[in-house]
């Protein structure tokens, strides 16, 4: 026969040259794929980072800060019309109440009267969406901003509890514990301190508030008449607004006034010693939530790679 036998050695080695160019082969293949797999896989993280921000964002707007749009002109020039503002909820876990703070509360049971109890629906679809579906709704819409209107109301606060709150002295300002109040830096051009006389003092747990533009507000001079001559329960206040980042040309940080700064002004707060905070950066919820969000949908993905490339191997 021509040419060089063929021995068992050779054979082999032929077959393991075979199976390695297949094995390279298949490699090839399987190292096309990662990238186009990758980005599927990206695409379906996508739904869990949405959910996981949506979550985050909730749990901001619930219990740290809230966004508010402006209805009305009882604070102006301080807050116009259409001006969006965040509400921090946790500064009064941390201080009391101060006088100067502009605060968002709820006037259910004090300014407003209760709303009747709606009677419960016969209809076992329309309970469930009432207690699960219609909160998460309404939570949801209100992560791009609360209308303030109905029973909320925005003002500023003159009194707190123990504070004696009186209108007008000779020079026609208002007084807290006898201090007079300059608030020309605040007040509405034109307006005066106030047209109305009252003679209050603060009952415990209770703040008396009034608006920046005094002539057109609805505040505590108007519900005197009201429980408590016209204060608002503290359990009732949602929060401090201390900024406002709608519209663009209006942001600023709303701080407490410097006729508020002087000695005698808040009996409690000096009584107390209670030091005074300044206001927090702003952020928005749905921003705080993509912050949250990211990170962990990323360290999620690294983990099941992990995963992957370790079943690989095995």
């Amino acid at each position: 026969m021509n040419g060089e036998p063929t021995t068992p050695d050779a054979d082999q080695a032929g077959s393991e040259d075979a199976d390695t160019g297949n094995a390279q082969a298949g490699n090839a293949e399987a190292g096309d794929s990662p990238e186009p797999r990758s980005r599927r896989s990206g695409w379906r993280e996508l739904p869990i980072l949405l959910v996981i921000a949506l979550v985050v964002a909730l749990i901001i707007k619930t219990f740290v800060v809230q966004a508010f749009f402006i209805p009305s002109g009882s604070m102006e020039n301080t807050l116009l019309i259409g001006d969006k503002i965040l509400v921090n909820k946790l500064v009064y876990h941390v201080r009391s109440i101060e006088p100067g703070d502009i605060v968002v509360f709820n006037g259910e049971g004090s300014w407003d009267p209760s709303p009747p109890q709606a009677r419960p629906s016969g209809n076992p679809v329309a309970r469930v969406y009432n207690a699960t579906l219609r909160p998460l709704f309404h939570s949801i819409a209100g992560l791009f901003g609360t209308p303030i209107g109905q029973t909320d109301y925005v003002k500023r606060v003159i009194g707190v509890p123990g504070d004696h709150v009186a209108c007008c002295n000779a020079q026609g300002l208002v007084t807290v514990n006898g201090v007079p109040l300059h608030e020309q830096s605040y007040l509405y051009p034109g307006n005066r301190p106030s047209q109305m006389r009252f003679n209050v003092t603060v009952p415990p747990g209770r703040i008396w508030v009034m608006g920046d533009h005094r002539a057109i507000s609805d505040d505590s001079r108007l519900h005197r008449s009201s429980p408590d001559g016209g204060t608002v329960p503290e359990s009732k206040v949602i929060g401090r607004a201390f900024v406002i980042v709608w519209p663009p040309s209006r942001w600023r940080i709303l701080p407490i006034p410097a006729t508020f700064h002087q000695p005698r002004v808040s009996a409690t707060a000096a009584s107390l010693g209670q030091a005074r905070i300044d206001p927090e950066p702003p952020f928005v919820p749905l921003a705080g939530g993509l912050v949250c969000a990211v990170p962990l949908t990323w360290l999620q993905r690294r983990v099941r790679r992990r995963r992957q490339r370790r079943d690989v191997r095995t």
